[in-house]
């Protein structure tokens, strides 16, 4: 652990003039709950180590719209790069202070966009069946049943109703959403792959209904009572940099 972490900041600490990938994302919801430090460090990548809150970690549930994935400058892509997608994600932290995301599993509806991120990237993409619906204006359901590689019917089932407009996050709140790079594994090596995007639109969101299994597949103990945070955001546009490996130095 560095001695001094990066401050966590509404705004990136870097802009990206020239992606390696862009996005947006749509439709989110966060569900997170506590986890102790000593169960989730052991699912980090090389050089990243949890990253803590009042001596507190957590696990992210997060429920979304992938809209139009696209490399570089190019356009994103209409129908393989929009998709629903779920994810289990770990907090942490690196010996230069740089905070991030460990991603635990990516589920995805899309089958050849799981397959570039599995094949190509060494991302745990699964390949699932996948629904985002809004059953009203304030309420939003997402469904997944894993498909391929398993465990096989594993999968959620998450809706939430938004409630008031966050006009200040909270401490937690904002510990959960800033994020500005991703923890990784590339093509062997640990590296970060650092993000931007403007600040986030968040509602803090009711749970109507919560059933998933992802947290344990993903090899943590299941979430024991309530989430801690339940937020809601229409979405964002994303760019992801170029990969930097531990020393601080960007892949060429």
């Amino acid at each position: 652990m560095p001695s001094t972490p990066q401050p966590v900041t509404p705004d990136p600490p870097d802009a990206i003039a020239r992606p390696l990938l862009t996005q947006s994302w749509l439709d989110l919801t966060f569900v997170h709950w506590a986890m102790d430090p000593a169960d989730v460090a052991g699912l980090l990548p090389p050089g990243a180590v949890p990253d803590t809150l009042g001596g507190v970690t957590y696990v992210g549930l997060v429920a979304f719209r992938m809209h139009r994935v696209g490399w570089l400058r190019l356009p994103g892509v209409p129908y393989l790069g929009s998709f629903p997608e779920t994810n289990v994600r770990l907090y942490s932290v690196d010996d230069h202070g740089r905070r991030g995301v460990v991603f635990l599993s990516l589920d995805a509806s899309r089958l050849v966009p799981v397959l570039v991120g599995r094949l190509g990237f060494g991302m745990p993409y699964v390949w699932s069946r996948m629904r985002v619906r809004h059953d009203d204006d304030r309420t939003v359901t997402y469904t997944a049943s894993r498909r391929l590689p398993g465990p096989r019917g594993a999968g959620t089932r998450l809706t939430v109703r938004r409630g008031e407009a966050v006009d200040g996050p909270t401490e937690l709140e904002h510990f959960l959403t800033a994020r500005w790079g991703m923890h990784g594994v590339f093509f062997g090596r640990p590296m970060y792959l650092p993000n931007a995007h403007p600040r986030w639109p968040l509602y803090r969101a009711e749970l109507l209904e919560c059933e998933e299994d992802l947290v344990a597949a993903a090899g943590l103990p299941a979430p024991a009572g309530e989430p801690v945070s339940v937020l809601y955001s229409p979405g964002v546009p994303a760019r992801f940099g170029r990969p930097a490996r531990p020393a601080g130095i960007p892949t060429p």
